[in-house]
Formats: C-alpha cells, sequence, structure tokens
C-alpha cells in the first residue's frame, strides 16, 4: 500500500473535487425557474445538461472509491477482468482504471 499511498492522496483530493463539483450542478439546478417561458425553456435545457454532468461526476465519484478501496486492501493496478498489471501511463492518465487497455477496449470501457 505504501507504494501507492500519493495516489490514494491525489484520489481523495479528486473525490472532494467532484463532490464540490456536484454540489454546485445541484444548487445550480434547484434554481427557481424565471417566469418568462422561452427563458423557462432555456433553463429546462440547461438543466438537462447539469443532469448529465451530474450524473457523469457520480459515476466518476464511484469509481474513484472503488479505487481507493482498491489500494486500501492491496489490489490497486491490476485488471478486475484478467488479474494482470495496469499500465503505469494508463494509471497516470486514469487513476482510477480498473481495467488494463487490452480489457477496456473489449468492454468499451473508459476504466
Amino acid at each position: 500500500m505504501k507504494e501507492y499511498e500519493a495516489v490514494r492522496h491525489s484520489l481523495i483530493d479528486m473525490l472532494e473535487d467532484l463532490d464540490e463539483r456536484l454540489a454546485k450542478i445541484t444548487h445550480d439546478v434547484k434554481e427557481p425557474l424565471d417566469k418568462d417561458f422561452e427563458e423557462q425553456a432555456v433553463q429546462a435545457e440547461n438543466d438537462e445538461v447539469l443532469d448529465g454532468l451530474g450524473n457523469a461526476a457520480r459515476t466518476e465519484m464511484e469509481m474513484v472509491k472503488q479505487a481507493i478501496v482498491r489500494i486500501d486492501k492491496g489490489q490497486y493496478g491490476l485488471c478486475q477482468v484478467c488479474g494482470q498489471p495496469i499500465g503505469k501511463e494508463r494509471l497516470k492518465a486514469i487513476p482510477y482504471s480498473s481495467m488494463c487497455v487490452k480489457c477496456a477496449s473489449q468492454v468499451g470501457a473508459k476504466q
């Protein structure tokens, strides 16, 4: 676990940033609608975009939490599908990766 202590701290920071982003999105979605009908239509479209961003943030938060658990269990850096090591460059780019490039490309996932 010591090997990945810096990664764990980075993931915790990432989780805090995502939590702040999600709180802002949630606040923006809860804003009352304007009285002007045309403005309400624009706000509704914006809310759809914000919902999508919120869902993406929630998904990323869950993946980060799972990566922290894998670090704590000593399973970080191993593909959850084939069990092979995940490349260091991939972990640098996507520190919450749960799959090696080969398995992720077969599944079609970003994990």
